[in-house]
């Protein structure tokens, strides 16, 4: 038996996300509903924590995406924010590939930027499922590679970037992102105060919080859609007064996200409507008198399903480094 092992750099993962956008969604809604089916395995995240940086983490994701793609594998994920402040993007990644038949890993995938693809797609998809209309204004907290890319999928899956407002404790990062909206599709973006994003049609949370930090009184109008891609942003008691729509609902009880918080202040999960798969199933309904928060914890079967696409356009495309010998021994005698 032939045992193949390929690595696919950044640059080329660059390249074939570029344009992809709306088959990117597709392949993360499909693997939303094949999970939803129970035709996945995705156990918890580990996080490797350090005691003399509590603000960074390492994050191991394994998952089975069953179907069609019938692929295992792994993302390691770093998030180390004080990179920022150096110039480097906070989040580092790879991503292994396994072959299900045999278990032997075939393809290494740098995946920093995978991850935030599956991340936009997985935002952009809650935006045209949720929403009940397109927003007239955008507000974005956070002014990062995940909001900036979250901004491209929602453009590029129809969703108006018409009026955005950016905000970020770090005001460069929001005045960049501001400029880089209006330059890269004609948007009338600015810089804004906390306060004037959040009062925005749909609201992106893309920060790197690490506890609640928006009022517990924060009132949000029932036509509001807010994707709370970051998880922590949100305080408890804010969602006892919305829709609440998760990737996957146990998943995000842990970590303290503000579900998890919600979970422990009420004792119990009342404040759950139910997943966006089932959203997409017809299985479940948001109250239209409420806001909806869509909270993604972030599943690896995403990043399988993102990769493994990647992994065969690429060899379709002869894009892939082979490594030769990769496997020491191939037989076992």
């Amino acid at each position: 038996m032939q045992l193949d092992f390929s690595v696919l750099g950044g640059r080329e993962i660059v390249r074939l996300l570029d344009g992809s956008e709306k088959e990117v969604v597709d392949r993360v809604r499909a693997a939303y509903l094949a999970h939803e089916a129970g035709a996945t395995v995705n156990p918890d995240s580990y996080f490797l924590r350090f005691p003399d940086k509590p603000d960074s983490r390492i994050i191991a994701l394994p998952a089975y995406l069953g179907g069609e793609r019938d692929v295992a594998g792994i993302k390691w994920i770093a998030s180390f924010p004080k990179n920022v402040a150096s110039g480097l993007p906070r989040a580092s990644a790879v991503l292994v590939l396994n072959d299900y038949a045999t278990g032997y890993p075939f393809a290494l995938l740098e995946s920093a930027g995978i991850s935030a693809a599956r991340t936009a797609a997985s935002a952009a998809l809650a935006a045209t499922t949720l929403a009940g209309r397109p927003p007239a204004t955008v507000g974005v907290l956070g002014g990062g590679v995940i909001a900036r890319t979250i901004c491209r999928y929602l453009h590029r899956t129809g969703t108006p970037l018409t009026e955005v407002r950016c905000h970020d404790v770090d005001e460069p990062s929001a005045a960049a992102l501001s400029t880089h909206l209006t330059d890269s599709y004609g948007a009338t973006a600015r810089p804004a105060t906390a306060d004037q994003a959040l009062d925005c049609d749909l609201v992106v949370l893309a920060t790197t919080a690490l506890r609640p930090h928006i009022p517990a009184d924060r009132a949000f109008r029932a036509d509001q859609l807010i994707l709370n891609v970051s998880l922590r942003d949100l305080a408890p008691q804010t969602l006892l007064r919305t829709n609440n729509v998760f990737d996957d609902v146990e998943h995000c009880m842990k970590a303290d996200t503000s579900p998890h918080l919600a979970e422990q202040l009420t004792g119990g999960r009342d404040f759950v409507t139910g997943t966006l798969a089932q959203v997409i199933n017809g299985e479940v309904r948001p109250d239209p008198g409420r806001a909806t928060v869509f909270s993604p914890f972030g599943l690896g079967v995403l990043d399988l399903a993102v990769g493994h696409y990647l992994y065969e356009r690429a060899r379709a495309e002869g894009r892939l480094l082979t490594v030769p010998d990769f496997f020491g021994e191939t037989r076992r005698w």
